[in-house]
């Protein structure tokens, strides 16, 4: 956010997830290319070692089990 556009970082974030591509590097990456009106390359086969990307929505009574105190 410090030398882009907050607009350009906020799509290059969402492009990464819905990429499957989550981490600084992805997102610098996606940033850089947009700001010079280029394609993404972002072949991730090359890497398989890298952990994929699992990202559930969160309940709020999944909290509960934080507080065992608290729940009802």
């Amino acid at each position: 956010m410090e030398a882009a556009p907050k607009d350009i970082v906020a799509f290059a974030a969402t492009e990464a997830i819905r990429l499957g591509a989550i981490g600084f590097d992805a997102i610098k990456q996606i940033t850089l290319a947009r700001i010079e009106r280029r394609p993404v390359r972002l072949d991730l086969t090359a890497y398989p070692h890298l952990p994929k990307l699992a990202v559930k929505t969160t309940a709020a009574a999944d909290y509960a089990a934080l507080m065992p105190e608290m729940a009802t």
